[in-house]
């Protein structure tokens, strides 16, 4: 079999188009690239999806961390405790365990789904991380800025909008980021953990450690799987500097901030 012909096969495998057996002999280098790269597809949607709806949900909770009422404070603060202080694996398990009793019971069974569940565990998980930044950056916003805000007449929601939130993502973002690379990364957890591969469509790891488990040589599929994440890494490096920059456009280029991407070891 042609490469070509390997990619028209496999290409789109991961989504449910193409052949729908997985290579048995051979194992080419081809087969590798498309299949690994096929799954990769589910890494990204993962990623991009928890990482849209998550931004939204972490910047709700941050300022509801930093409200004077205790009754809005507390969730805010035990939600943070509960994502950030437990495994992300663990996370997954329990999740699973939790939406499958409720498909025994008649109640939303579609949850089990990996494309559903694991999206939701995600979707948590990085909006309490992403809230503490938040959070952080918005008690760090210069008292001088506020006073200004105010001095020309800003308050409530005009004040929020025009300083407070554009200045907290400012200094937010370089933070956020490595958050970024690091829920795209964990996106590996989701068929490695509780979460099902129906129909062998998986994710890159899953295709990765389906050649190491066929060929017994892990040396071909992980370096594979880890070349196309380093890819993703620097596609989210650039995307996020061009938002850097617009956020610090009103800097001269020579003190921006630059995005640095610092590798977390443990979570």
């Amino acid at each position: 079999m042609s490469c070509a012909q390997t990619i028209i096969d496999y290409g789109l495998r991961s989504l449910g188009y193409g052949s729908r057996l997985l290579p048995k002999i051979e194992f080419t280098l081809c087969q590798h690239f498309t299949l690994i790269g096929s799954g990769l597809l589910w890494n990204i949607y993962f990623g991009a999806v928890a990482l849209l709806i998550g931004f939204f949900i972490a910047n709700g909770v941050a300022l509801a961390k930093a409200s004077p009422n205790p009754a809005i404070r507390k969730p805010a603060e035990w939600f943070i405790l509960v994502f950030r202080g437990s495994p992300l694996f663990i996370q997954f398990f329990l999740a699973y365990f939790i939406f499958l009793r409720l498909k025994q019971k008649g109640i939303l069974p579609w949850l089990t789904a990996a494309q559903v569940g694991a999206l939701v565990v995600l979707i948590l998980n990085t909006a309490a991380y992403s809230a503490e930044i938040f959070y952080g950056a918005l008690r760090s916003i210069p008292k001088g800025e506020v006073e200004a805000a105010d001095a020309y007449g800003l308050s409530g929601w005009k004040k929020f909008i025009r300083i407070i939130w554009p200045t907290t993502m400012r200094l937010a973002w370089p933070a956020y980021v490595n958050e970024a690379i690091f829920l795209f990364h964990a996106t590996t957890l989701v068929f490695f953990s509780g979460f099902p591969a129906w129909q062998q469509r998986g994710d890159a790891l899953y295709y990765a450690r389906y050649f190491a488990d066929k060929t017994f040589n892990p040396f071909v599929p992980y370096p594979i799987l880890a070349f196309y994440f380093i890819l993703l890494t620097l596609v989210i490096i650039g995307l996020f500097g061009l938002i850097n920059n617009r956020l610090n456009r009103h800097l001269p280029k020579d003190v921006r901030p630059r995005l640095r991407y610092r590798p977390q070891v443990i979570r």
